[in-house]
């Protein structure tokens, strides 16, 4: 490195299809010619987040596969829903085995449409195992102030674990004719203060972002995280955390769900305590929340998923469904046909044996 301290230096910048395929298209396009019309797929992406045939035993981390099966559980409750008649008729009601067998991320015309979980199922009515794909989608809970005052430049509040300074996966603003001071306040689920902090966002700034150094663990549930500007309201949007159904890719005991769901020590998810702010914000603190999350805390088993499922019902939805093969359930469609699944056709990503020049399309 210090040899290059005098040089001028260039960092390199990788190609991110979930951000965008267009260069990739058009250096296709030059390179081969353009794909006919209506061809399959063209504006379609999946990336595979998870493969349990190659990813190591030690994934997907406990808290992305007390996802996946609460995912997989969404496809099971759809399948089982969709056939109408006949209250006996188990030929769409299935069995969850094991853990999901892969998992991938959808996008289309560059837009995250959701996640796609293959599991295996025991179909109940014939007791034959089965290979489905569930898409679950995202639902929004942002919402701006009413009306609108005129220092609000918010656009959008998203909360996620990975930002990505480069690709700014995480846009929360537009430009504005000065700078501007808002306040963001975290909210668990009982209405504790978990952390509130400025924020300077200046005038020619498109977006901004910032961690809390939040001490875990952080309550499951419904948070909330509000922005203001001296105090008053701009925007606001709800966020899941979804409690944990494994530890160490075992079902949660008891004693680890007391400790993993109990909430941070003393309450306080940070040294400093926001409590004298709850009548500012006009945040009760409900006995009655307190008593019901404490009660969760200790949950285990079907008890434990039936909270989960009910937590994550309002943030997602399960799309559809489809069958990687031959299925009892005669309203499935075959994973091949559905332009949505990661076992579709995908033209663009075939690989065609070298021409003449050695090049491979």
């Amino acid at each position: 490195m210090s040899r290059q301290a005098s040089r001028p230096t260039f960092f390199a910048r990788k190609f991110e299809a979930s951000v965008s395929q267009e260069i990739v298209g058009q250096l296709d396009s030059f390179l081969f010619g353009a794909y006919p019309p209506g061809t399959p797929a063209l504006h379609a992406y999946w990336e595979n987040v998870y493969e349990q045939a190659t990813d190591g035993p030690g994934a997907p981390r406990d808290a992305a596969l007390s996802y996946y099966h609460a995912f997989a559980r969404m496809g099971l409750a759809r399948a089982a829903g969709s056939l109408q008649g006949d209250p006996n008729d188990q030929s769409c009601r299935y069995a969850s085995s094991g853990h999901p067998v892969a998992v991938h991320l959808y996008f289309l015309s560059d837009q995250l449409q959701g996640y796609l979980v293959r599991q295996q199922a025991t179909n109940l009515a014939t007791g034959q195992p089965e290979t489905l794909e569930t898409w679950v989608t995202p639902k929004g809970h942002f919402s701006l102030a009413t009306p609108p005052g005129p220092a609000n430049r918010l656009q959008d509040i998203q909360v996620g674990t990975d930002w990505d300074p480069k690709e700014r996966l995480f846009p929360a603003g537009s430009r504005g004719p000065a700078n501007l001071t808002a306040t963001v306040v975290w909210v668990d689920p009982t209405n504790v203060i978990a952390a509130t902090y400025d924020l300077l966002v200046e005038a020619g700034a498109e977006y901004t972002h910032y961690r809390p150094p939040l001490s875990g663990p952080l309550r499951p549930g419904l948070w909330t995280l509000r922005v203001l500007h001296h105090w008053s309201l701009l925007g606001a949007t709800r966020f899941l955390v979804l409690p944990l159904e494994f530890s160490g890719r075992k079902p949660l005991l008891q004693d680890d769900a007391l400790r993993l769901h109990g909430g941070p020590p003393r309450n306080s998810y940070m040294e400093q305590s926001f409590h004298g702010l709850n009548p500012v914000l006009r945040l009760p603190v409900s006995l009655g929340a307190v008593e019901e999350a404490e009660a969760n805390a200790a949950l285990t088993g079907a008890p434990l998923r039936r909270w989960a499922d009910g937590l994550l019902a309002g943030r997602w939805g399960a799309a559809d469904v489809c069958s990687a093969g031959p299925s009892s359930c005669p309203v499935l469609q075959r994973c091949g046909h559905a332009p949505w699944s990661s076992l579709s056709p995908d033209p663009k990503a075939r690989l065609g044996p070298p021409d003449a020049a050695g090049h491979i399309r």
